[in-house]
């Protein structure tokens, strides 16, 4: 009998774990947080370099990612109806009941005043105000008003997604330097098509919750043209680090190639949206974004 009760309460305690995992959109937290060390490592010329910003890099990857983690569970508070009624979404742990809004918000806190200590305390003040406005540019700007506000609200709410790089910069350098802001860049354009690729496979979820994502608000051939348009703004962007000489040749044929790739499904879905293309480009877009960057890493080693 006392090794059942154990067992249970085991199996409890692992649930609620697991629950407070899940709470953290934990896959978007580990591309913020891959990102983001990219743009330290990336900050500093070479590796024995980097190794003498051990607190930036240490500290600024755990501060970073805890703010992360606390912007998606509030996300999840307050979307939590929305949550409810998609079938992407509706086994996550408000909508079930694992977790209250009160547990989720109080763990929201803790981890998010974690995060702004660290950052404050043990890397550099620029880095904490930086993430702090990425956090309530997220849970708070977008998640509360822009999502439901225009169809546009992935462009202008992106703006927070495509920080990362630019914040582990300044954990390293305690500066906003240029070349970090094509980090940014590139993370802003890529965005859009990324998620209206996701938007147009889910559009009739969307109008069901009455979100105002750009296929519920101006059709699936609108939204089609502006995937394609924002790859092209994409693929320029992409190319600009090689032509400031912030990377060489390795990056720019990696990249083309890339490049090359993600085009090639977005001009298919311009052409049909047989054989489930749209999410394919949206799975597509995501290697795509961890591939490149991780190009932008072996670049940086590459003596040229």
């Amino acid at each position: 009998m006392t090794e059942q009760v154990d067992s249970n309460v085991e199996l409890g305690w692992s649930r609620n774990w697991r629950d407070y995992y899940d709470l953290c959109k934990p896959k978007v937290v580990f591309l913020i947080v891959f990102t983001a060390i990219v743009g330290m490592v990336l900050a500093v010329p070479t590796f024995s370099g980097l190794l003498d910003h051990l607190n930036g890099l240490i500290f600024g990857t755990l501060g970073i990612g805890l703010a992360a983690a606390s912007a998606a569970a509030i996300n999840q508070v307050v979307d939590q109806k929305v949550d409810a009624d998609m079938q992407r979404t509706n086994k996550r742990p408000i909508p079930t009941g694992h977790l209250s809004n009160r547990h989720a918000l109080i763990f929201a806190f803790i981890i998010g005043t974690i995060a702004m200590a660290i950052l404050v305390a043990l890397v550099n003040v620029l880095t904490a105000v930086l993430t702090f406005l990425s956090l309530i540019g997220y849970a708070v700007i977008y998640t509360m008003y822009l999502k439901r506000a225009t169809p546009q609200n992935i462009v202008i709410g992106g703006a927070a997604g495509a920080a990362p790089p630019v914040l582990g910069w300044t954990a390293i350098t305690g500066t906003i330097d240029p070349n970090s802001l094509w980090l940014f860049l590139i993370i802003f354009a890529w965005t859009p098509p990324h998620f209206w690729a996701l938007a147009i496979h889910r559009r009739d979820e969307y109008a069901k919750v009455d979100i105002p994502m750009l296929p519920v608000t101006h059709g699936i051939e609108f939204t089609r043209l502006h995937v394609l348009l924002y790859t092209i703004v994409l693929i320029i962007v992409t190319i600009f680090p090689y032509l400031v000489k912030m990377t060489g040749a390795f990056y720019l044929v990696s990249t083309l190639i890339l490049d090359g790739i993600f085009l090639f499904y977005v001009i298919k879905l311009q052409k049909s949206l047989k054989d489930g293309i749209a999410m394919k480009t949206f799975g597509f877009s995501i290697i795509y974004l961890i591939l490149l960057f991780a190009v932008l890493l072996i670049d940086h080693y590459i003596p040229y």
